[in-house]
């Protein structure tokens, strides 16, 4: 049977109509009270009838990702934690990826199918930022630069940049290379800015940075130009495990003749051979706070800005 909004009263000791406030978010509700009706929720296993509420407030209680792969790890990560964060304030969740007509056609496939709001991830995020987006279309958009069309939530890239390089000069390496990301990418650039930062901080070269594609492939011919390297900063952890690969191929180990930093701490970091030093995004910590921007500004909030702090994990691939 299914559990209704008076099932839910009744064994929280409250109306029906404090129920309701308490699904719909409404701030009317004493936290107390607010605490009780949830506890109530989750016991009973209640879930709210989205058409009944659509019909009643004009929302779906769905949101949409946009996003220009899900093969990559980071995209992933964040699909997954974006899902969980939705799930958990009742939403539900639409992918489209974006195809060969473009980022318009993604947001025009969530218009139709009456999404709330949405979030853009990643590469998805330049393109995001060339066109206008649908007035009636709530956005958050994971990394970007400022933009007051819409929320923004990116972990701090530069910092978590500038860690690892500030460890590897620590080791006491004269200058660190770079294999970068795609030229267009927030991310890739903001983690090169970090990555010049510490270097000219620190009065060391700045070598010219190789550039991938956040493949292992690229990771691994990257290698190549990179003869004369005792420390190398990699993009991200996919890169870098493509670079392992191609020191060992040459016969030059890591750490004892280069050290590694890569960029992610993604799930399998820890059992490359040797365990990889990176810097680690917060994926879950990504998700929950674009979710809660984005219901923040479907709910009449004002656009935002929100910055995660990325934190350095050692492993071998330096020691």
């Amino acid at each position: 049977m299914r559990v209704s909004m008076a099932d839910v009263a009744a064994a929280a000791g409250v109306s029906a109509q404090t129920v309701s406030r308490v699904a719909n978010g409404s701030p009317r509700v004493d936290p107390a009270t607010r605490a009780r009706v949830e506890r109530a929720m989750s016991d009973l296993g209640y879930r709210m009838h989205r058409a009944a509420r659509a019909l009643r407030t004009g929302q779906t209680s769905t949101i949409g990702l946009v996003v220009s792969t899900l093969a990559s790890v980071g995209n992933s990560r964040m699909l997954q934690a974006i899902s969980e964060a939705a799930a958990a304030r009742d939403y539900a969740l639409a992918v489209v990826t974006v195809g060969e007509r473009g980022i318009r056609e993604a947001f025009a496939r969530l218009r139709s199918q009456g999404v709330d709001g949405a979030v853009v991830l990643n590469e998805a995020t330049e393109l995001a930022r060339d066109v206008d987006p649908p007035g009636d279309l709530h956005l958050v958009v994971v990394d970007s630069p400022p933009d007051e069309r819409f929320s923004i939530v990116q972990t701090d890239h530069a910092s978590g940049a500038r860690a690892a390089v500030e460890h590897l000069l620590a080791l006491g390496h004269g200058t660190v290379h770079h294999i970068a990301g795609p030229a267009r990418s927030f991310a890739a650039t903001e983690r090169e800015r970090g990555w010049r930062a510490a270097l000219d901080d620190a009065g060391r070269p700045v070598p010219e940075p190789v550039r991938g594609d956040w493949t292992s492939a690229s990771g691994h011919a990257a290698v190549a130009a990179l003869a004369d390297a005792t420390a190398v900063f990699v993009a991200n952890d996919q890169m870098a495990l493509g670079a392992l690969r191609a020191f060992a191929d040459t016969g030059r180990r890591v750490p004892h003749d280069v050290a590694v930093v890569g960029f992610d701490d993604i799930v399998d970091a820890a059992e490359f051979r040797p365990p990889l030093t990176t810097v680690r995004q917060d994926f879950d910590a990504l998700g929950a706070r674009a979710v809660q921007a984005l219901v923040a500004a479907i709910e009449g909030g004002a656009h935002a800005s929100e910055t995660v702090p990325a934190a350095l994990i050692v492993r071998d691939s330096t020691r």
